[in-house]
Parts: structure tokens; C-alpha cells; sequence
């Protein structure tokens, strides 16, 4: 038709292989990864790779296209399109969306401020002496906001100090401070955006769980059962042991107690009659009493 442009070939190929690695495996997962450097992002697909987690990347406009086309075949992909921006990848695997967040958390590490950023949280920099020499340094620091001072003859920071709130505009002067002082206030990573696990969508605030301290807390949950259960005397493969192992200990301190004689008590029984007869013999004084001589 007129004026209609037609799309090359290879571009046609590009979004059928994006198609096809969007339907290849039960979790797919956007992924944005604005700020890294080259390096840095080579290195973190190598590692997922590694994991049976390989990260594509494509133009934003192929997947669009690719999406679309994918959920025209499987509907619950259809969510993804809404949070393609910027600098997007695509990562499909199957697994657990919990524990695939916890790998890329893994990836971030941190990196000095330039100036201009947005402050993901305070940057707290604490009270200490520093390896600057006294000298303009410490107008410098003062002057972008730092409690600086010489102290016998080091430059110190007196207290701590909130040099930046969390939402704040990180200035160059502050940035540049920070980095003197090898305080890194932001981190570099892959970011996990949005992840389609069967027809379920998960966001990044839903998947940011410490799963270490929900073990430790399901840890300690099992324990307390266990000890509720022992003390009710409610058997259970769990409880059988330590509760068979109570009643023995009690059996033994009745039998103990009532004087009854059994290979376990004997010992007990022997040890029991050997103080109270030393008991006795301390009382009437017959313990260490001299000989008599005829």
C-alpha cells in the first residue's frame, strides 16, 4: 500500500526469537539496568547465565512488539507491557520469583555519587578521624555541611551527621566530599521490575523479602511447637523422643524418691545411704572419736 514502510527482515526475525524466549519458561521477568556500566553488565548475564537464568536484551520497540505478540498466545504476559521503559531486558526461568529477586539484590553493589542523584535513603556519614592532613580540607568540609575540626593535629568529623535525606538532591560538593571520604551512598545493579510466575504478577515491593530472617522465623515457630507440644504430652513424630526420654527421667526419680531398687536406681540408692550415714555418725559423734586405752 502507499506510504505504508515496511519492516526489514531481521527486525521481523529479532521480535519472533523475543516471542519465542517470552514463552520458553514458567517465570518472566522485566529487568532494568540503567547505570551500568558495560563491564559490570556483562559480568552479572555471565553469572546468571550461570544460574540457568540468561538475560536478553533488546530495543524497547522489538519488545513491545514481541509482548504483544507473546500474550496474544498467553494473556498473563500482558501486565509486562506497562513496565517497559527506559533500558529493559528479559530474563525467562523457572524457579521461585522470591529467590530470583534475592540473586539480583546480589548484583547491586556500591557505587560513589557524581552529583545530581536522588538520595535512595539517608546518607548517614559517622564521627571519625579521617586520613586527611590538616589544611583547607577542613573549611571545605565544614563548608559542604561537615562537622570538621582538627583534633592533635588530624582532621576529625565530631558527630555524626545526616549529610543527605533520603529524596534529596545529592550535590557535586557533597558528592565529591563523600567520595574523599570512601562513603559510596548508591548501588549499581540489575533491578528486577516486574516478574509473571504462571498468571501471577510480582512487583519489586512484594518480592523484597529477607527470606534468611522468614526461615529463622519459621525456625524458631517450629521450636516453640515442639516445646508447647512436649509440655502438653502430645505425641507426635517430633515430640516422641523428647517425650519418652521425660518420662524416663521422672520414673527414675519416683523409683529414686520411694527407695526401689533397679540397676538404674542402685547407684543413686547407694549414694543416698552413704550420706545419710555419714549424716548420722557426724550427729551422734561417732565420726574420727579417739580410741579408747585399756
Amino acid at each position: 500500500m502507499p506510504g505504508r514502510t515496511s519492516v526489514p527482515p531481521q527486525k521481523l526475525e529479532r521480535v519472533a526469537e523475543l516471542k519465542s524466549t517470552l514463552l520458553r519458561g514458567p517465570m518472566t521477568a522485566l529487568i532494568g539496568f540503567r547505570g551500568v556500566p558495560a563491564s559490570a553488565l556483562q559480568r552479572m548475564r555471565r553469572e546468571l547465565r550461570d544460574a540457568g537464568h540468561p538475560v536478553t536484551v533488546a530495543p524497547n520497540s522489538l519488545l513491545l512488539h514481541a509482548l504483544e505478540a507473546a500474550a496474544a498466545e498467553q494473556p498473563s504476559l500482558r501486565p509486562l507491557i506497562g513496565h517497559v521503559s527506559d533500558q529493559t531486558a528479559i530474563l525467562t526461568a523457572s524457579g521461585n520469583p522470591f529467590s530470583l529477586n534475592s540473586e539480583f539484590l546480589r548484583t547491586r553493589s556500591p557505587t560513589p555519587a557524581r552529583g545530581g542523584e536522588i538520595a535512595p535513603r539517608d546518607i548517614v556519614v559517622s564521627a571519625q578521624t579521617t586520613s586527611f592532613k590538616p589544611g583547607p580540607i577542613v573549611g571545605e568540609l565544614q563548608h559542604a555541611g561537615f562537622p570538621a575540626a582538627i583534633e592533635k593535629g588530624k582532621v576529625v568529623l565530631k558527630k555524626d551527621v545526616t549529610i543527605v535525606k533520603a529524596g534529596q538532591v545529592i550535590s557535586r560538593e557533597v558528592a565529591g566530599m563523600l567520595t574523599r571520604l570512601e562513603v559510596f551512598p548508591l548501588e549499581v545493579g540489575l533491578n528486577l521490575r516486574a516478574v509473571i510466575d504462571g498468571d501471577t504478577l510480582y512487583l519489586p515491593d512484594v518480592l523484597s523479602v529477607d527470606l534468611d530472617a522468614r526461615r529463622q522465623e519459621v525456625a524458631r515457630g517450629h521450636r516453640s511447637a515442639v516445646q508447647l507440644a512436649v509440655e502438653l504430652g502430645y505425641a507426635t513424630p517430633q515430640t516422641i523422643t523428647p517425650l519418652v526420654a521425660r518420662a524416663h527421667r521422672r520414673a527414675l526419680a519416683i523409683a529414686i524418691a520411694a527407695g526401689y531398687p533397679t540397676p538404674e536406681t542402685l547407684p543413686a540408692l547407694l549414694a543416698r545411704a552413704l550420706r545419710e550415714a555419714a549424716a548420722l555418725s557426724h550427729l551422734t559423734g561417732t565420726e574420727g572419736s579417739p580410741k579408747q586405752t585399756e
